[in-house]
């Protein structure tokens, strides 16, 4: 299967229930969608949705403070219980944090419909993805948009948050990305402005290890590394220092969950990232560091030009 990003493989596990499990279900198309988890992710996707000209119900399962001010916002139509939401909705959105998410998916086997979709926004995929083999009653696709912003909550919603931003899926087999659900839900991520990227669980993980996780990890360690000391303090400091350290304010109650679920691959990340810091202490005094700021800066403008 091509993906955006280049090829990934499929085995034929899990291709009987998308061939033989789906076998004469009448899909009529997507009409209510339940998103769990009205914060920025959720409640974003809900605004996006509208915007790209979803005419359906859109439904929000939420702490009562959260539904409360989804709906003074206009983000969704109504609050419902879990169960009577997932019963309802042809779309189930998982916006949640990721162990909540892992929680969640036992649960709703019980109350699905079985022609209805059920999806997530988790930033890690192999735990939930594993999980999700819970739910045997309808279909699963796993997802990642990597879109975000330092604000959290319903009210830093965006419509255009996914314009132009990636969107992982991260089906069990080739075959799940022809079913109908699925195939009207990708075309419901590109109405919304993103692109559809294609990897098995366990490449999503490595990658964002790399690409996500190292960058927090590495803003985190600099703003931990200067917490407390006086040079720090000195007011004597340029935007380069505020622009290393923006990730730093990120909230641990998301990336605990990121960390406990994706230890390995940052794990990896995190040593190769160390003994990349450390060839840096034996270069200084050497020209070679200077091809290391030239390959840097070939890489920071590519990446720049790919945004």
């Amino acid at each position: 299967m091509r993906s955006r990003l280049g090829w990934t493989r499929f085995g034929l596990e899990g291709a009987w229930f998308a061939a033989g499990a789906w076998f004469g279900l009448k899909w009529v198309g997507m009409n209510s969608v339940a998103i769990f988890g009205v914060g920025l992710i959720g409640g974003s996707f809900a605004l996006a949705l509208r915007k790209a000209g979803f005419s359906g119900r859109i439904i929000g399962v939420s702490s009562t403070e959260t539904i409360g001010r989804a709906l003074e916002l206009g983000v969704i139509d109504e609050g419902m219980a879990a169960r009577d939401a997932a019963q309802a909705a042809d779309l189930i959105y998982l916006a949640q944090p990721i162990l909540r998410i892992i929680e969640t998916l036992p649960e709703l086997d019980a109350w699905v419909r079985p022609e209805a979709l059920v999806t997530d926004a988790g930033s890690t995929k192999r735990m939930i993805v594993e999980r999700a083999s819970a739910i045997s009653r309808c279909q699963f696709l796993g997802g990642h948009p990597l879109a975000g912003r330092e604000q959290r909550g319903v009210e830093a919603a965006q419509a255009d948050l996914f314009q132009g931003r990636p969107y992982v899926l991260t089906p069990r087999s080739g075959a799940e990305l022809e079913i109908p659900q699925v195939r009207e839900f990708i075309g419901w991520i590109e109405k919304i402005g993103a692109f559809p990227v294609i990897l098995s669980p366990a490449e999503h993980d490595e990658v964002v290890a790399y690409t996500s996780h190292l960058p927090q990890l590495a803003s985190t360690a600099l703003a931990t590394m200067l917490e407390g000391r006086s040079a720090a303090k000195s007011g004597v400091f340029g935007p380069a220092l505020v622009d290393s350290t923006r990730l730093a304010l990120s909230s641990f109650d998301i990336w605990g969950d990121i960390l406990a679920t994706n230890r390995e691959p940052i794990r990896s990340a995190l040593k190769r990232y160390i003994a990349q810091l450390e060839e840096f202490t034996q270069v200084l005094d050497d020209r070679k560091i200077e091809e290391h700021f030239r390959a840097a800066a070939k890489f920071a403008s590519e990446l720049r030009d790919r945004r």
